[in-house]
C-alpha cells in the first residue's frame, strides 16, 4: 500500500470506554435520563450530533444545545482519560518506521478537532500526518466514504492505494465504500461483527501484530 489512513478513537488510542462513560454521565446526570451502558455503547460512532439524534430523536435539541452538550461531553472525556492517554502498543514504532519510509499517513475520524488535537498534541505525534479529516471537515459521517476519500485526496493518493486502520464495522464499511482495504484493531468489536465486510484483511489486538509489522 502507498498510504495509511487511521481512525483515531479505538484505533490509535484505546479510549472508547471513556467516551461511553462521558456520554452516559451527561445523559443521566445532566439530561435526566436513565440509559444503561448497553444502550449507550452501540451508539458510539459518528458525529456527536448524530449520537444525540439517534438516542433522543431529531429536533430534540437546537444546534446551539447540541454544540453545548458536545463540548461538555468532550471536556469530561478528556479530564478522565488524560491520565491514561497513550498509543496502542506498537503504534509509536509503526508510525516512526512508516515516516522514515516516507509513507503518507492521514487521520480520518468522526472526532471533532478538539479531541484530535488533544491526542496528537499531548502525545506529540502530529508531524507524522500529512492530512487530518475530522467531523468538521465532512458532510456525511461513516459509513459514508467521504472521510476516507477526502483523506486520500489530501494525501494525493488514489483510494485503492490506501490501507485503512479501523476498529468499528461502520468505519470498515466506509473503507469498503471508498474502495480501500482495512485492518481491524479488535479493541471494541470482535471479528464476527465484520463478517459481512470483504475488504477486511486482518484482525489484530494492537500494532505489535506480525501482519501489521510486516507491512513496513
Amino acid at each position: 500500500m502507498k498510504a495509511f489512513i487511521f481512525d483515531l478513537n479505538g484505533t490509535m488510542v484505546h479510549d472508547m470506554e471513556y467516551h461511553t462513560r462521558a456520554w452516559q454521565y451527561l445523559f443521566n446526570h445532566e439530561l435526566g435520563t436513565n440509559f444503561s451502558w448497553e444502550q449507550v455503547k452501540p451508539q458510539m460512532y459518528g458525529k456527536n450530533q448524530e449520537v444525540l439524534e439517534r438516542l433522543f430523536g431529531a429536533g430534540r435539541f437546537t444546534e446551539a444545545e447540541m454544540q453545548h452538550l458536545s463540548l461538555a461531553k468532550e471536556q469530561r472525556y478528556q479530564k478522565e482519560y488524560r491520565p491514561h492517554l497513550k498509543l496502542l502498543p506498537g503504534l509509536a514504532e509503526f508510525l516512526e518506521k512508516a515516516y522514515q519510509q516516507h509513507i503518507p499517513m492521514a487521520i480520518g475520524s468522526a472526532a471533532i478537532p478538539f479531541n484530535i488535537d488533544f491526542v496528537l498534541d499531548t502525545l506529540q505525534i502530529r508531524h507524522y500526518f500529512g492530512a487530518i479529516v475530522s467531523a468538521d471537515d465532512v458532510s456525511l459521517s461513516k459509513p459514508h466514504p467521504e472521510t476516507f476519500l477526502k483523506a486520500a485526496e489530501l494525501l494525493g493518493v488514489v483510494p485503492t492505494d490506501c490501507l485503512v486502520f479501523e476498529d468499528v464495522p461502520k468505519g470498515a464499511e466506509a473503507a469498503q465504500r471508498a474502495g480501500m482495504p482495512a485492518v481491524i484493531l479488535t479493541t471494541t468489536h470482535p471479528p464476527s461483527d465484520f463478517a459481512h465486510l470483504p475488504n477486511v484483511l486482518h484482525f489484530a489486538p494492537d500494532y505489535t501484530d506480525e501482519f501489521i509489522t510486516g507491512l513496513l
